[in-house]
């Protein structure tokens, strides 16, 4: 068997990557800053831009009268992300193209590249008949509880849920399997993968056994993530692990080395250089973080079977996310280790769920999504200072070097788990 060779080998090939990403991530930035000064040019610009959030907010005004509004997020055809607010009783167009007349000719840079609030007058709403608004009409014919029917509607569409249904499921440590991610890519990659295999190379063999099963069957699911990836609106986590599925297939077919921190760097550095607004999105780091402990488990105890590494990985990774589930999210209860079960039982719910929708029978598993939604969590808000978090970072990158430093990673991450359980209990 031969073996998996590095990507870089010598310093050259370290200065010529550097260079691809600095060239990269210079033209992104230009072309950014372009975007930036035509919207600043005057008080007021025209845009384009796609309604991606909509709720209801109150405010008490000097007098002590109670404001009632909407804020909208938005994101516009150049790319950029902003709130603004409108009338209450404007009607629920989330999903729908509008065109606005904002003012942010104040805004910086900085601002502009994270995401800003502005003024804004809407001057047409388009009639909202986009793909996704029919698939979620299909999605709620399905059921007679809207909540289920929002909760699959943020599965399959990436449907922004209410903020009751936010904390319970952040209280139940499911938030990572309701909000579409790179393990529902993974999933899907898996399913689609053996819905392929077979037909093609029963065809393969018969009209074109000169073709490479591997690399077509590769090119199909692509094609088709790609499809599904543009179709969500391209969501931060999401990218990550479509590039790192490229990425990861392209290295492996030339017998490069895949599991290791250089690989997973090389697609964050192209990601970021691709697209820079990612370094500000806080769903994307936490994507990334997941994917370091999995190699950082895979890396120190490769020596362990494969099943063993299958079984053990859901607690590693749930142990030493924690720190950033409390810093972030603060939500606990007795239930959210619980999530661990949930995880690997979601690899199963998540196709088959697909599989019933697609057939008009959605709906059977409703009963059972009723007894886990609608249970009391008795769930607090821990309070999880943000050093805390920076000293679990600290200990994780140190535990690169040293496996006397990933021994003391996970003692710290248990202690965080005591913490919270000491908190709830």
């Amino acid at each position: 068997m031969l073996e998996k060779v590095s990507l870089f080998t010598n310093k050259r090939d370290y200065l010529h990557f550097a260079i691809l990403i600095f060239t990269l991530l210079s033209l992104s930035l230009a072309l950014e800053f372009h975007n930036y000064k035509e919207l600043t040019k005057f008080d007021s610009q025209l845009v384009n831009a796609t309604v991606v959030k909509q709720y209801s907010k109150t405010k008490e005004s000097k007098t002590g009268k109670i404001k009632i509004y909407q804020v909208l997020k938005l994101t516009s055809d150049k790319g950029f992300s902003f709130y603004t607010t409108a009338n209450s009783k404007l009607a629920d167009i989330k999903y729908s193209e509008v065109e606005l007349e904002v003012w942010a000719g104040k805004i910086s840079f900085y601002d502009y590249m994270r995401s800003f609030y502005c003024f804004s007058k809407i001057l047409k709403i388009h009639p909202n008949h986009s793909i996704k608004k029919k698939f979620n009409t299909f999605i709620d014919s399905q059921h007679a509880n809207k909540d289920i029917s929002l909760l699959y509607q943020a599965l399959y569409t990436a449907k922004t849920l209410p903020y009751k249904l936010q904390t319970l499921f952040s209280s139940l440590g499911v938030s990572h399997l309701i909000a579409i991610s790179g393990f529902h890519l993974g999933v899907l990659a898996g399913v689609l993968f053996f819905l392929i295999k077979f037909p093609y190379a029963f065809l393969q063999k018969r009209y074109f056994p000169y073709r490479s099963a591997k690399v077509d069957s590769f090119f199909i699911i692509v094609s088709l993530l790609l499809l599904y990836l543009l179709f969500l609106g391209t969501p931060p986590s999401l990218l990550r692990a479509f590039v790192m599925l490229v990425v990861g297939f392209i290295l492996y077919d030339r017998g490069v080395k895949i599991i290791s921190m250089q690989t997973l760097i090389l697609t964050l550095l192209l990601i970021i250089s691709l697209a820079p607004r990612l370094f500000f999105s806080i769903g994307f780091w936490l994507s990334m973080s997941g994917v370091f402990y999995i190699f950082l488990f895979l890396i120190h105890f490769k020596h362990l079977s494969k099943l063993l590494q299958f079984v053990l990985v859901p607690f590693w990774v749930y142990l030493l996310m924690l720190p950033y589930s409390l810093a972030i999210f603060g939500n606990f209860s007795l239930y959210h280790p619980l999530s661990i079960i949930y995880t690997s039982l979601f690899t199963l719910f998540y196709p088959l769920s697909i599989f019933l929708h697609i057939l008009g029978f959605g709906s059977l598993l409703d009963s059972l999504l009723e007894k886990f939604m609608y249970v009391d969590t008795h769930a607090v808000l821990i309070t999880y200072e943000l050093q805390y978090l920076v000293v679990a970072i600290v200990l994780s990158l140190l535990s690169l070097y040293k496996k006397s430093f990933l021994m003391l990673l996970l003692l710290y991450a248990f202690a965080s788990f005591i913490y919270a359980i000491y908190n709830v209990a």
